[in-house]
């Protein structure tokens, strides 16, 4: 029942968003509207209320962090092996590479929200503060790397910028783990305000991302997408939950981590491979495999 509880509602929202804009209800104009709203304003508003109204007394799990920083940091080797083995085109390897370990933070946090509680949302947040930025720069450094675009140092230096500081989840995050250790106590009028403002943040972003998913391209990169999706759900989970027994991380830091590992690829990994030149068609296709492979691997993740 588990599963059926929590997993099936967020499929019906992602179903939902792609109903609306199959039926031409939602526009592409107003997706982007609703990405940047959740992105830059509700999201980082979530996480600031929810971390920083969690007590300060829960314990930071060391081990939770290691093992998602470790695990991701493999998956990305290994995506780079696969790229040099097959001897991928360069425009497609910054998207694959990408799709292989980048996560739906949105996803994430609905699943987490549903049923570890306040504990587990602050220990997905300080995960995520953590994971976020290593895979911004991985990601940047391969799209980079692998680029047919001659971009400068000064271009350079301003990409990895942006991946390290204005991230607004990060921010989010940092706020809000500022917040909870200072002892400081949201009075009623703050939490109604949040309150208010963070109840659409999911709700709006599945229907985002359902409206989004496509299933263009997955004609011409059904053998990059597939295989970028069993690095993600297999292999990555399978790589986490040995490390996170390596580093003894049990209760709710486990199930937060198990759920981590499980998430499909973010949607992000679209925008950045349009921004660097990277193939966008494989990019859409992985988000679409990947998000309904994910239905197993999270699956999964809750029956442990």
């Amino acid at each position: 029942m588990i599963i059926l509880d929590t997993i099936l509602p967020l499929f019906v929202l992602l179903l939902l968003g792609s109903v609306l804009r199959f039926t031409k209800i939602t526009t592409e104009p107003f997706l982007k509207t609703a990405d940047k709203l959740v992105y830059y304003i509700f999201f980082p508003a979530m996480l600031f209320w929810k971390i920083g109204n969690s007590t300060g007394n829960t314990q930071f799990s060391l081990g939770l962090c290691l093992a998602g920083i470790l695990a991701v940091v493999l998956v990305f080797g290994l995506s780079l092996f696969f790229i040099h083995q097959s001897q991928m085109p360069r425009f497609q390897a910054g998207s694959f590479s990408q799709a292989c370990y980048r996560f739906n933070t949105y996803i994430g946090m609905a699943i987490v929200m549903n049923t570890l509680g306040a504990e587990g949302v602050r220990h997905f947040g300080i995960l995520v503060g953590f994971v976020i930025p290593l895979i911004n720069v991985l990601a940047v450094c391969v799209l980079i790397w692998h680029s047919d675009q001659n971009l400068n140092m000064k271009e350079k230096i301003v990409f990895f910028a942006r991946a390290l500081i204005s991230n607004p989840l990060i921010l989010g995050c940092v706020a809000g783990l500022v917040v909870s250790q200072s002892g400081f106590v949201f009075p009623k009028v703050m939490n109604n305000t949040f309150g208010l403002m963070t109840s659409i943040t999911l709700p709006l972003a599945l229907i985002s991302i359902g409206g989004t998913l496509s299933f263009k391209g997955l004609a011409c990169h059904t053998r990059a997408s597939l295989v970028a999706a069993c690095f993600k759900l297999l292999v990555l989970p399978g790589l986490g939950f040995i490390l996170l027994k390596v580093f003894f991380v049990t209760g709710i830091p486990f199930k937060t981590g198990m759920i981590f590992f499980c998430l499909p690829t973010s949607t992000a990994i679209y925008v950045l491979s349009a921004q660097l030149n990277s193939d966008t068609q494989l990019a859409s296709a992985a988000i679409m495999l990947s998000t309904l492979f994910s239905f197993v691997s999270l699956s999964v993740a809750l029956l442990l």
